[in-house]
């Protein structure tokens, strides 16, 4: 399912392929293009490390990786986005820990309104003939990328045409912290549930590299190692449902240890930049 693009009031947050008069879909249209799903493991403690107090790890240790293109603000959003399940309130569901996009005016209402951990990225997704490329880069740093071919190709059974219906949820984070570096929070810490319903028409294998590069502002190789092969598939969806619901509130002082993150993703940081080695006494920082 896709929970990482954010709708807006003129956005349906469940659109489908659009077709011409014949009732073909039309070629080159950005809705219904595939998403890209990627997923590694890792290490399970590297998982917990991640998760606020009120969220825990559910699950097989895997991170899962998406890159999509979908229309939003009228035009197409290129993006990535970095999930760990995480369970909360007896509910399992994916914990998010970033979404970087290409297109700014998602950015900020996205986090303001809704807790969406999106952040400036240039993502680069797409497919000629029988390859599949995508890459993203931040802060000069090409983090992420992937080459793949399709090696099998399925769909639903032919007594189910439109496939089963599943849903997901995904855990996002509203907070605000005061005014003036003072104590506590204007707006304490909250879980945000994004429940996205569809069905699965098509999945086409892939097999191919992922390559994850260090980076200080993107850490998967410092703090989400990959320990093993990643698989990867090329999904298609039909939307059924999506909500975007307060799920319930987490502890505010022991959230203050994960308030500080990394740009605008749910990376651990320092007041918005990377985390830096403690500063020896008495020198400069």
């Amino acid at each position: 399912m896709n929970a990482d693009a954010q709708p807006t009031a003129t956005q349906p947050t469940a659109l489908a392929p659009t077709t011409d008069a014949t009732g073909q879909h039309r070629p080159g249209d950005v809705i219904g293009l595939p998403k890209l799903v990627l997923r590694y493991p890792t290490e399970p403690a590297a998982i917990a490390a991640l998760l606020p107090p009120g969220l825990e790890p559910c699950g097989d240790p895997v991170v899962q990786i998406n890159v999509y293109c979908v229309p939003v603000h009228g035009e197409p959003e290129h993006g990535i986005s970095t999930k760990v399940p995480a369970r909360f309130d007896g509910v399992d569901g994916s914990y998010c820990l970033g979404i970087g996009i290409d297109q700014e005016s998602a950015i900020f209402v996205s986090r303001e309104t809704n807790g969406q951990p999106k952040f400036p990225c240039v993502v680069r997704y797409f497919r000629l003939g029988e390859q599949v490329h995508a890459s993203a880069t931040h802060q000069g740093t090409t983090f992420f990328e992937y080459r793949g071919t399709p090696t099998a190709i399925t769909s639903a059974e032919p007594t189910s045409p439109d496939g089963v219906e599943t849903t997901d949820h995904e855990w996002w984070i509203k907070v605000s912290r005061a005014v003036g570096d003072a104590d506590g929070y204007d707006l304490a810490p909250q879980v945000v549930r994004v429940t996205t319903s569809g069905v699965r028409t098509r999945t086409e294998v892939l097999d191919g590299e992922l390559t994850l590069r260090d980076s200080d502002w993107d850490p998967y190789t410092a703090l989400l190692p990959m320990l093993g092969p990643a698989t990867a598939e090329l999904t298609t969806t039909r939307h059924t449902g999506r909500s975007i619901t307060p799920a319930g509130p987490l502890d505010p002082d022991a959230f203050l240890a994960f308030a500080d993150t990394i740009g605008g993703s749910r990376w651990p940081g320092d007041r918005g930049a990377p985390r830096r080695p403690p500063a020896v006494p008495g020198a400069s920082r």
